[in-house]
């Protein structure tokens, strides 16, 4: 906007102004209004109901990982009493070496050795236990079906049957003693007394876990299975027809017979 140039109020920078007789002042720019923000609606009861029971979900959740730990055994222990037979899953080296002590030590007639790879041998399970080769050969059974602990349940139970076995030793890692358990029980109907005989790995402080990235993640992986073994143990009738062994067994139903290889076995089978 134009207006005439004032000399009193002429400063610095004036000059152009002095000599045309006119001022230009700058015109003050319009500054876009900015829109309220809406005012925030209050959750309604449904929402809250919903929060409310995430929330009781989520501490039962918390509170039900935290009783899982505490209840791991912290120490091997002896067997309560001897058992018809011994069942130790695969899964690490120090499980088959406590299950074939638990041999020679009269806890049990036979050992299965279930879930074993089959690039495994008995003669490489021998050298990894050159002191116990006699029991190796003679009273040790080795299956290769089962590719899980539902599979590893069904064929514990069938080689129970087939040595009329009503009492099992099993032998597994501490932290999947708990799931192991549950499937045995479902697979074995409860008919039949099970003895738990937890081993605790090289390296695995259950005691001190939070401390432990690893040692977190392995629990609460562990945990979960356990809660999903527990419901679907809940709604199954026999693992045998579970679509979930399969699912998990990659598409291979764990329904032929385990392969035994003892020498003494496949001589009576004859």
């Amino acid at each position: 906007m134009a207006r005439a140039f004032d000399p009193r109020r002429a400063g610095p920078g004036d000059e152009l102004a002095e000599l045309t007789g006119w001022v230009w002042d700058a015109e003050p720019r319009s500054v876009p209004a900015v829109p309220a923000a809406p005012a925030a609606r209050p959750l309604g009861p449904v929402a809250l109901t919903i929060l409310g029971l995430g929330g009781l979900a989520a501490v039962a959740l918390v509170a039900g990982f935290l009783a899982f730990v505490a209840a791991l055994d912290r120490s091997e222990r002896v067997p309560q009493g001897r058992a018809d037979g011994i069942v130790a899953l695969t899964g690490g080296a120090q499980r088959i070496g406590d299950a074939i002590d638990l041999l020679a030590g009269g806890y049990g007639r036979r050992l299965l050795i279930t879930g074993v790879n089959e690039r495994t041998s008995r003669d490489e399970i021998a050298r990894l236990n050159p002191t116990q080769r006699h029991w190796i050969d003679c009273c040790v059974d080795l299956d290769y079906r089962a590719r899980n602990t539902i599979g590893n349940a069904i064929e514990t139970r069938r080689w129970m049957r087939h040595n009329r076995f009503s009492t099992v030793a099993v032998v597994t890692s501490n932290y999947h003693m708990p799931r192991t358990l549950i499937e045995l029980d479902h697979a074995l109907q409860g008919g039949d007394r099970i003895v738990p005989h937890p081993v605790i790995a090289e390296g695995f402080d259950g005691a001190d876990w939070w401390h432990s990235p690893s040692a977190t993640k392995l629990l609460a992986s562990e945990y979960l299975k356990f809660l999903v073994a527990w419901v679907r143990t809940r709604f199954e009738t026999d693992p045998e027809s579970s679509r979930v062994a399969i699912l998990i067994g990659r598409g291979k139903p764990v329904k032929a017979p385990v392969r035994m290889v003892a020498e003494p076995l496949l001589r009576d089978l004859r």
